[in-house]
């Protein structure tokens, strides 16, 4: 029976490649089929934007995508491994998009519930980061975000390692989920279904805010107190689990993932 210990060698082992424990092996595979599903939904960014997962047992290391493939192409074993050093700790024939370490190893290092981070940009979400009103309560979706968003002023492409301590300051201790002003969407969970689907979640809430807008319509208000027993279901839902699963989104998660038929290119969980 494996462990958690257990060394196991994906395909890419043959070739010389590294060999991963069990439970990274598991995250990878987690990782490349989130940036699969991007792709599959249309919320990529031809090869920027981001999704990055904390490698297991270490603070200090964290799973990225290879700068330069795009999302529908990314495997569990093409995945690039970096430190908050910004220094690969693996070999790579690719390295990591600049902008993505310093909004990535900012949170990694900062939130250790972050153990996964989702960003977009996508014409939704950048049209709701660039109004001044920002994300509004005018659907059961964004209530799930109701006094539960974080925002951070737009301050050029994140290529400067100072911003991070802003970046850092913005999202708090608390918030799951920060709309990063005039640029786009991010999302952190204790796993890659919950960073996924809180990503989810807030896109349909900003496509729904501009379809709303766009249309000229007045938003129908919600009751403050409805608002905020909206937002606490959310969080009382996600305690929901299924019979001795650790993630509260595995349901969830696990349909996601049955989009991922295979097909001619290669698997994500290769």
């Amino acid at each position: 029976m494996q462990t958690a210990d257990t060394v196991i060698e994906p395909i890419a082992a043959a070739t010389g490649a590294p060999t991963w424990s069990e439970a990274e092996w598991a995250v990878r595979k987690d990782l490349a089929a989130a940036y699969r599903l991007m792709a599959h939904l249309g919320l990529d960014d031809s090869i920027y934007t981001h999704i990055s997962v904390r490698v297991p047992g270490r603070h200090d290391q964290f799973l990225i995508n290879p700068y330069g493939m795009l999302f529908r192409d990314v495997t569990a074993s093409s995945l690039v491994k970096v430190g908050v050093d910004g220094l690969l700790v693996e070999p790579s024939d690719y390295d990591v998009n600049p902008a993505g370490f310093t909004i990535h190893s900012a949170l990694h290092m900062a939130r250790h519930d972050a153990t996964c981070i989702v960003h977009t940009h996508t014409v939704g979400g950048v049209a709701v980061s660039s109004m001044a009103c920002g994300l509004q309560p005018c659907n059961q979706w964004a209530l799930q975000f109701y006094h539960r968003v974080a925002y951070h002023d737009f301050e050029g492409i994140a290529l400067n390692h100072e911003e991070r301590e802003r970046l850092v300051r913005d999202m708090g201790t608390e918030h799951k989920a920060l709309i990063l002003r005039n640029h786009g969407l991010l999302t952190i969970g204790a796993t890659v279904a919950e960073a996924f689907i809180n990503m989810l979640n807030l896109e349909r809430a900003c496509r729904v805010q501009v379809a709303i807008q766009s249309a000229g319509q007045i938003t129908q208000v919600v009751p403050t107190d409805v608002c905020e027993l909206t937002a606490r279901q959310y969080e009382e839902g996600a305690s929901n689990r299924l019979p001795g699963a650790a993630d509260p989104h595995a349901r969830e998660w696990r349909a996601m993932k049955q989009r991922l038929q295979p097909g001619s290119t290669v698997p994500y969980d290769a």
